[in-house]
């Protein structure tokens, strides 16, 4: 694929995506039934959202499989994968997969791809290794000749990168990146590293709750779990947010990472990544919450995302 191809693939997914979409709710306990997901994403679709993205873990779904699934029960709706596990698929599979769907469904599917963690390679009987390194060559070989060959699909390729090694990978191997938990000023930093011409997609924790005393406090608690990954630690710090002594994170931090309160508060978060950088805002509830209630949520705080350009 050419320069030329790669920037078509880009404008593509920009026009195609539109500002804002969002995760569907996450839950590491079970799986909604298919119908329930239909259900869902066609109201998220009806309430003007033009994107929904999905998750994977290893093992319990797939997230290609709900990906096609989801597709068929649309008529407009784009989805990405957030993220597809490299771990879940060997890479030429996961290009067939992907090409058949992009195939099948032109300008409505973006491939996330992410490392995952060294506990899902080793649920598969595999070596997790260097994450740049394992990266770089899984990208390299979803292109190996296969016989018969996937479909002859352009089809947009983006990273999970939260740090800026990986971004910079993104930006070299891929149309571009999905970083997810962080301030408007990471979004400034990976479109600085990506350059104008890659896909840059923001995820954005959002608390939806009109008390915004009670969002916040909801808020702080998302932002505390993940200060138990050190690189999520490091890459805040990095950022400027010091450590204030104390064993919360600041008012400051939280109101920077996390889009809590209203419809209108968390629009007003969604406007600062737009403005940093991101061509397109993935909303994320807090995982672990009861499905139906999660869309209803979406639902309800659609009106002022849905109509950001």
């Amino acid at each position: 694929m050419g320069p030329t191809d790669r920037d078509d693939v880009v404008s593509g997914a920009r026009g195609a995506l539109g500002p804002v979409g969002v995760l569907l709710p996450v839950s590491f306990t079970g799986t909604p039934s298919v119908g329930l997901q239909r259900e869902a994403v066609g109201r998220l679709e009806r309430a003007g959202y033009r994107a929904a993205w999905t998750n994977e873990v290893v093992g319990g779904k797939d997230a290609l499989v709900q990906v096609a699934l989801l597709l068929a029960a649309t008529r407009r709706m784009v989805f990405g994968t957030g993220i597809a596990n490299i771990w879940a698929r060997q890479p030429a599979t996961m290009h067939a997969a992907a090409a058949q769907l992009a195939e099948a469904y032109p300008h409505r599917f973006v491939l996330g791809l992410g490392v995952g963690h060294p506990q899902q390679a080793a649920a598969t009987g595999q070596v997790y290794g260097s994450p740049l390194a394992t990266m770089r060559d899984y990208r390299a070989r979803m292109d190996d000749p296969t016989q018969p060959p996937a479909p002859d699909v352009r089809y947009p390729r983006i990273l999970g990168a939260n740090g800026p090694n990986m971004l910079a990978l993104a930006g070299r191997i891929t149309d571009g990146a999905l970083p997810a938990g962080l301030p408007p000023e990471f979004t400034a930093q990976a479109r600085q590293v990506l350059g104008p011409d890659k896909l840059l997609v923001a995820g954005v924790s959002v608390v939806v709750d009109p008390d915004h005393d009670r969002a916040r406090a909801l808020a702080r608690e998302r932002v505390s779990a993940s200060f138990g990954m050190p690189s999520y630690a490091a890459a805040i710090a990095g950022l400027g947010y010091e450590d204030d002594g104390t064993a919360e994170p600041s008012d400051r931090l939280v109101d920077a990472v996390v889009g809590h309160g209203s419809a209108e508060a968390i629009a007003a978060t969604v406007r600062r990544h737009l403005a940093a950088g991101a061509d397109h805002v993935l909303l994320m509830l807090p995982p672990g919450g009861e499905f139906t209630a999660g869309v209803d949520q979406l639902v309800r705080i659609a009106g002022p995302l849905v109509t950001l350009g």
